[in-house]
């Protein structure tokens, strides 16, 4: 049953303490790193304040109280500076700690006086106290310290301006206390909004990194396999038309092809699968894409019947694993589209390297072509997702590919994508280039 009840507002910074994150190592570094600057700001209070404070004391005991009280003062802030690692987390556990802070207030007020400059050196406990406690802890701390005041103003009300004074310093405490408690809360909740952005970006980026996998696997089952099944279906429905009527010669032909086809399947269902197993234990590896291209040329020519040409450096073009996979990928499909739409005779292929800078590969046909303004997402919402992929992947290595004319006649796909590859040859490729 869902409850009725409102949820809660966040509160404002006068409102209530911010609650800490749930991960708090910074901002607990954060927050002692200014209650130890609130240390040290007293530190030289303390000594910019006890000359004046000495100077304006009369001779005798009175001197050496406030000398006694300065001496006092620099010890404790200087040993508080020196180990607050170690003092630190002590006050924040035990807030009773401060009382030792207030009883120093209680001294420094009764021997200088509030209207010495040594007064100022007060202001810090509220402030170190917000800082500490939040709200409620700066609050008592802050009443605590305004009942001193009350007391050492009625120890000192005999000497002219000893009121105004004491309204003064009393003032900036309460004010110290706030600006403590704001700072402590904005520190917390930044670090609150800080947290829930990381955590929306790791979110963000598992995301991303789960659709970037998705896409490659819609490729690569659509470069493989897809086309091999799709290629298996139309040889099983040849051989069942000719069943009736073909001869055994025929027949056993196309029996072989159903057969040549599923194995092709099963062999590039299990490359594919020990690729994403694998993928990290290729990043080093590194591929001639000339000599693939002309195995793949040779392989395409024999399978599809069609005239394949291939123009390449005369030199070897070795590529990392990943770089050289994208580029047969999208050869591998345009070659594959020009056998099942293009209704073409003859393929060429054309392979170029520009300061080994850049890569322009071209795959044309003397097919039909492709419908003017074709664009990869249109043919997509239609089924047809070769174009698209061969798209992505050149995204991915970055780089673009563009479809248009032939001047054979018919479609060309141009994939034209950067070389920034800088890792070391192999001695292998060191001989093909020497």
């Amino acid at each position: 049953m869902m409850s009725s009840r409102a949820p809660r507002p966040t509160p404002g910074y006068l409102e209530d303490d911010a609650p800490p994150p749930a991960s708090v190592r910074l901002q607990l570094g954060a927050l002692q790193a200014l209650c130890r600057q609130t240390v040290a700001v007293r530190l030289a209070l303390v000594l910019i304040g006890a000359p004046f404070a000495l100077a304006n004391t009369a001779d005798g005991a009175p001197r050496y109280a406030v000398l006694a009280a300065a001496v006092l003062g620099v010890m404790t802030s200087y040993a508080l500076l020196r180990d607050w690692d170690r003092v630190g987390p002590r006050l924040l556990a035990h807030p009773s700690l401060m009382a030792l802070d207030l009883l120093f207030v209680a001294i420094l007020l009764l021997t200088a006086s509030p209207a010495s400059p040594l007064a100022y050196a007060t202001v810090c406990t509220p402030l170190l106290s917000g800082l500490l406690y939040g709200w409620r802890g700066a609050g008592a701390i802050t009443g605590l310290q305004l009942v001193v005041f009350v007391a050492v103003f009625r120890a000192w009300e005999q000497r002219p301006g000893a009121g105004v004074s004491t309204l003064l310093i009393a003032g900036f405490c309460v004010a110290a206390g706030i600006i403590g408690v704001t700072l402590r809360n904005l520190l917390f909740r930044f670090g609150a909004a800080g947290q829930a952005l990381s955590e929306a970006n790791a979110r963000l980026a598992a995301a991303e990194a789960v659709e970037s996998e998705r896409a490659f696997l819609a490729r690569e089952m659509h470069d493989s396999v897809a086309k091999t099944l799709h290629g298996l279906a139309l040889a099983a429905e040849a051989l069942a038309l000719s069943a009736d009527h073909a001869d055994p010669e025929t027949l056993e032909r196309q029996a072989n092809q159903v057969a040549g086809a599923a194995r092709r399947a099963a062999a590039e269902s299990r490359d594919l699968l020990s690729d994403l197993r694998r993928r990290t234990d290729f990043r080093a590896a590194r591929v001639d894409v000339s000599a693939e291209l002309a195995v793949r040329g040779r392989e395409f020519a024999g399978r599809a019947g069609l005239e394949v040409e291939l123009a390449k450096p005369e030199a070897p073009l070795f590529l990392p694993y990943a770089t050289a996979h994208h580029v047969l990928a999208v050869v591998s499909e345009a070659l594959e589209n020009t056998h099942r739409h293009a209704r073409a005779t003859r393929v060429r292929i054309t392979l170029d390297t520009t300061g080994d800078t850049t890569l322009d590969l071209r795959i044309g046909d003397d097919g039909v072509g492709l419908p003017p303004g074709t664009a990869p997402g249109d043919l997509a919402k239609t089924g047809h997702f070769g174009l698209l992929g061969m798209a992505e992947r050149a995204a991915t290595l970055g780089g673009r590919l563009r479809p248009g004319r032939s001047p054979l006649g018919g479609a060309e796909i141009h994939l034209h994508a950067p070389l920034a590859d800088t890792a070391p040859r192999t001695p292998q490729e060191e001989a093909a280039h020497a």
